[in-house]
Formats: C-alpha cells, structure tokens, sequence
C-alpha cells in the first residue's frame, strides 16, 4: 500500500456498496476482469455520449464527461444503471468538491444512458459533510492490517471480487 493513500471516486463507490472492496482495492487488489458486468459497463461507458468530453483526468480524479451547456460546465458520471444510484451519487459528489477546492463551481449529472435517464447532482453543505465522514471511515479501513469480514449482500453474487470473499 502506498504511504499516503489518495482516496478517489472510486473509493468513494465502493465504500457505499462494499467497504471489504475498499480495503482490496487499497492495496491493488484486481477484480476479476473476466466478470461479464464489468465488461458491460466498459461498453455503456465508451459508446455512450460520444460527442461530450469524456476520461477527463484532474489530479487523483477521473471525470467521466464534461460538457458546456447555457456558458455553465456540467460533470457527468456515466453508470449502466440506476441500481447503485446513492453510490454513484456520492462518487460524483466527491469529484464536485473536489473541483470547488479547486475554485471551479460546476454542475453535476448522472447519466443513466440504458435507462435513458438523468439525474442533477449538487454539492451542498450536508453533502460534503458526510463526504468527509466517508474519507475519514475510508482512511480507518485501509490502515486495517486485514480486511473487514465479508458480509453477503445483494451485489455479492455478481461481484468481480467474490472470489476474494465467498471461495
């Protein structure tokens, strides 16, 4: 593990979902790359919005879309659905404050693009707050020296990790 954990968006994801991954992804941990649901969501994510600004890099950050709509940017996040909503959420929520540390008032959207939906997202002071609850948890578990104990979930059965947990 790195001597200064940078926590990320994607960090942020699966500490909604799964904190046992966070302590995995911590430490580079691979999820199965073979997982038919990781594939789909690469497809979704590369043949969606095309004409947008997509895979913008900003420090430890990796914006999905940026576009320019009415002299206003708006950050997006592209998920093939709507399931983990909260946790996309919160990982666009991340990138939104890390970007106002930066000076940059932006906004934010979901992007739903086989549901044919989207979602405005905005920064507020409730949000950030537990934001900062969230980093603070995240830094506690990967300093763990083993990881939590798995706990079987709805999203475990199609888990590119699972094999990390339930083999």
């Amino acid at each position: 593990m790195q001597d200064e954990l940078k926590i990320n968006g994607t960090l942020i994801w699966y500490y909604t979902v799964c904190k046992r991954e966070v302590w995995l992804i911590s430490r580079n941990l691979i999820a199965d790359q073979d997982n038919q649901l990781i594939e789909i969501g690469r497809i979704v994510h590369e043949n969606s919005y095309l004409r947008d600004k997509k895979e913008i890099t900003i420090g430890n950050i990796k914006i999905d879309i940026l576009k320019r709509e009415n002299g206003e940017f708006i950050v997006g996040e592209i998920k093939k659905s709507s399931k983990f909503k909260y946790a996309a959420r919160m990982q666009l929520l991340y990138y939104l404050s890390i970007l106002k540390e930066a000076g940059l008032n932006v906004r934010g959207e979901l992007f739903f693009p086989e549901e044919r939906k989207r979602e405005e997202v905005i920064l507020s002071n409730d949000s950030l707050g537990e934001l900062e609850a969230m980093k603070r948890d995240i830094l506690r578990i990967v300093y763990l020296e083993k990881p939590p104990k798995p706990t079987k979930i709805s999203f475990c059965k199609n888990c590119a990790y699972k094999e990390f947990c339930w083999s």
